[in-house]
């Protein structure tokens, strides 16, 4: 069951392969996911030392929790395992991609965080998409009238 999703991963990135790992979260954090107050804009992915970290992801204080000195955009830990993380790291380094955290999941009871391996769009591309949508769209439109006449 997704909990939160990054809507414009998609349309800033080229997504070629995702990940899906697991999210190091305190107590209150898991029961504000599970309400669904979240959100994954701005956020991105980094590979700091030998770890990988959730860095600018918000996630709301849970109400019923008493988190006075609480961070709603702190960095969390992203768990991978090693040969992961360097797959990862040559995928940055080496070929130019970006780590993009694409939604936030329930997995069997667990929380996990689907990560995106993509490069970034320029602006041209953005607009060519918007206007084969727009015209996909139309063309539907006018099917449709066409079929209601006939």
């Amino acid at each position: 069951m997704i909990l939160v999703k990054n809507k414009k991963a998609h349309y800033d990135y080229t997504i070629t392969k995702t990940i899906q790992a697991g999210i190091v979260l305190i107590g209150a954090e898991v029961k504000s996911l599970r309400n669904k107050s979240a959100s994954l804009q701005g956020s991105y992915i980094k590979i700091i030392g030998k770890e990988a970290w959730l860095i600018n992801a918000r996630i709301n204080p849970y109400k019923y929790s008493s988190n006075e000195n609480y961070d709603p955009r702190r960095t969390r830990k992203i768990l991978l395992t090693k040969k992961q993380i360097f797959k990862l790291f040559e995928y940055v380094e080496y070929k130019n991609y970006s780590l993009v955290p694409l939604s936030i999941e329930l997995v069997n009871n667990k929380i996990k965080v689907n990560i995106g391996i993509g490069k970034g769009k320029k602006e041209f591309e953005k607009r060519d998409k918007i206007k084969k949508r727009d015209l996909k769209r139309q063309m539907a439109k006018n099917f449709k009238q066409t079929k209601l006449k006939v």
